[in-house]
């Protein structure tokens, strides 16, 4: 079970049905893919929820005034279970000239491109978001 990918097809059918509120269940990588997001304002909140002993963690997706009450947002899977992709920090991918981001898995944890390339270390492509 890829739950990274769970969490990204959630928050794209979410998007695409303009559905402001998901809930989407609870992993520690999903957790801190999700803070990072909220930290590159694609997320308006996340709050942790328990029903019983399941956790979930809850999303408000960020929309804007124009553009139709909708944030443009496009969320691609890079590496997956079949297939993994790795980088070095000098070859990370800039998506959109640098408005987009890219989200690794590295040996220090999961973080965004501009953190990598100043960090100087590479690791696993996740997925792309704009």
């Amino acid at each position: 079970m890829d739950t990274i990918a769970n969490l990204i097809t959630s928050i794209r059918n979410a998007e695409i049905a303009r559905i402001k509120v998901i809930r989407v269940a609870y992993t520690k990588n999903n957790e801190i893919i999700l803070k990072i997001l909220l930290q590159e304002r694609f997320l308006e909140n996340i709050r942790k929820h328990q029903e019983n002993t399941k956790s979930f963690l809850v999303l408000t997706l960020c929309y804007r005034r124009d553009r139709e009450n909708r944030r443009i947002l496009n969320l691609k899977r890079i590496s997956r279970p079949g297939l993994r992709i790795y980088s070095s920090y000098q070859k990370i991918p800039i998506i959109l000239g640098g408005r987009g981001v890219v989200i690794l898995s590295t040996s220090q944890g999961i973080m965004t491109d501009g953190e990598a390339r100043r960090k100087k270390i590479g690791g696993e492509i996740l997925f792309y978001i704009w």
